[in-house]
């Protein structure tokens, strides 16, 4: 059963990747709007933003990773909701095939698309002065704990895909997502917010997220900001999958 349900798993993600491949756009759409907010706020707003002794673009890259997954899986849930409009679940129910292959063939494509757009953004922090000594070990938390953040929000997609009545309901999904890291410490620290703005910015999920990646590529230490932000990513993880499998169960049955 384990064996049937990974090679139809791995056959409808080939199908998925094959599409992003005919139209390799989507994945330079996907970087090019948080390659934009980088440069804008790094060379223009930069210079009025105290950050003390860390470089801004060191500071800011964090975020812009969080942003560039969060536009990424716009394109899940669209290419999700398209599959369903167009039939092809009816005709993947007449195979016999693992039914949550269907739906790990779009979160698995959306994991390999979003690697490859942070990818593009992190080589343009480079580019743009991003340095850090962070080692092997260091590099291997930030790269799990985005692709936990990715399944994460990638399950939301999935649920917004199913359940979206049109295209651009389907998209639209991901702009809270876009824009909760301009309340965290994402761009400016907390302690500039006044007073209400700061305690949502402090105890939501992407501060904690944000400040775990960036302790790790100033090799600081992280504190107990790790468990919060795992226990966010892995919670969502958890409730989004749960609804996403359900959601889906209706919608085939």
């Amino acid at each position: 059963m384990a064996s049937h349900l990974i090679g139809d798993t791995a056959t409808l993600t080939g199908r998925s990747l094959r599409h992003i491949l005919r139209s390799p756009d989507t994945i330079i759409t996907t970087a090019i709007m948080p390659i934009a907010m980088m440069l804008l706020f790094v060379y223009v707003f930069g210079g009025a933003i105290d950050t003390g002794s860390v470089k801004y673009v060191n500071y800011l890259l964090p975020g812009i990773l969080l942003i560039t997954i969060a536009s990424g899986v716009a394109y899940t849930s669209f290419r999700l909701f398209m599959d369903l409009k167009s039939g092809i679940f009816e005709r993947f129910q007449s195979l016999p095939i693992a039914r949550s292959g269907v739906l790990w063939g779009h979160v698995l494509t959306s994991l390999v698309a979003n690697l490859i757009s942070l990818v593009i953004v992190v080589g343009v922090a480079l580019i743009m002065g991003f340095r850090t000594g962070a080692g092997i070990g260091a590099w291997l938390a930030v790269a799990g704990m985005l692709i936990l953040f990715t399944l994460a929000v990638t399950w939301l997609a999935v649920i917004a895909g199913l359940s979206a009545k049109s295209v651009d309901g389907a998209s639209a999904f991901s702009y809270p997502l876009i824009f909760l890291p301009f309340l965290s410490s994402a761009f400016v620290p907390t302690d500039t917010m006044p007073s209400v703005v700061r305690a949502f910015a402090e105890n939501q999920p992407v501060t904690s997220i944000v400040n775990t990646i960036r302790d790790l590529f100033a090799q600081q230490p992280i504190g107990n900001d790790i468990w919060v932000a795992l226990a966010w990513c892995v919670g969502l993880l958890v409730l989004a999958y749960a609804g996403a499998t359900a959601l889906y169960r209706r919608k085939i049955s």
